[in-house]
């Protein structure tokens, strides 16, 4: 595994990804994987060939502008295939392709180790700390 380093001028404090984390495949990983909206949209995928409508529907609280967006990002990838058909009123479909059923598997290592490591912790209360 090769271990991706800051730039000496990235600080300790800032917040956001070093460029660097995103030209090397590990860091692409973990930058897509922390996508929540692209990982629920794969989940979703993994049964089958979805619409857009039915996407937006089983993905709870996705604006038709996330969606879309997220569905670009995965086609130019190439882990989601959109497939047009030539009828009235016009159907689009998206699936997965063979790069985007692989991720399946690391879904499946989450839901492992959440289950193994987490179903006994309690989720964090984001209102606790707002009194403080």
């Amino acid at each position: 595994m090769e271990i991706v380093q800051l730039p000496p001028s990235a600080e300790a404090e800032s917040t956001e990804p070093a460029t660097t984390c995103t030209t090397q495949p590990l860091g692409r990983a973990i930058h897509m994987l922390g996508d929540g909206w692209i990982l629920l949209i794969v989940m979703n995928l993994l049964s089958g060939p979805k619409r857009f409508g039915e996407l937006r529907g089983a993905v709870d609280h996705i604006s038709s502008k996330t969606l879309s967006q997220r569905l670009k990002v995965l086609e130019d990838i190439e882990f989601v295939e959109r497939r047009a058909f030539a009828e009235i009123p016009p159907r689009v479909e998206y699936r997965l392709t063979e790069k985007g059923r692989a991720l399946g598997g690391v879904i499946d290592s989450i839901e492992q180790f959440a289950q193994r490591y987490l179903s006994e912790t309690p989720p964090p209360c984001p209102d606790e700390d707002a009194g403080a």
